[in-house]
């Protein structure tokens, strides 16, 4: 990991070149100069989404999620934990599907929860159903 990698800032959108030496030093934003990594999911409506996916070089797990779906709801908690153990080796974003139809849509999802990873612009895995935090921690291995 002695390249940058570029990272996309969750609170201005701005891509960043970080070493990756320095990716679990708690890097900050040129632009805002606040945390590129805080612990939590982003939340991405369809703008925000084709820049975080296309251009973050770090895996992005993405919660296709609704707010009138109640296993949606209860794996909120575990998917906010997930990122707290995550990253910095990967990005958690969360899509809520009824406001962003036309994403869902675009990728086909059928039902929900759906989790996707995506790196590179590209969708690596994909899997429907609600998950505990070991699950989504375990599940996400093999692309970090």
């Amino acid at each position: 990991m002695a390249d940058p990698l570029h990272l996309v800032c969750p609170h201005c959108d701005a891509v960043n070149r970080v070493p990756g030496a320095r990716l679990t030093q708690g890097p900050a934003c040129g632009k805002c100069h606040r945390p590129l990594f805080d612990g939590h999911p982003v939340a991405l409506d369809e703008a925000r989404f084709e820049r975080h996916i296309a251009r973050s070089d770090v895996p992005v797990l993405v919660d296709f999620w609704a707010p009138w779906c109640g296993p949606c709801r209860m794996m909120a908690p575990a998917f906010e934990a997930a990122a707290a153990r995550l990253e910095p080796n990967a990005r958690l974003a969360k899509v809520n599907t009824e406001e962003a139809q036309g994403l869902a849509m675009r990728h086909g999802i059928r039902s929900i929860p759906t989790l996707a990873v995506f790196r590179g612009g590209r969708e690596l895995a994909r899997q429907a159903g609600a998950m505990d935090t070991a699950q989504l921690v375990r599940w996400m291995q093999p692309y970090l």
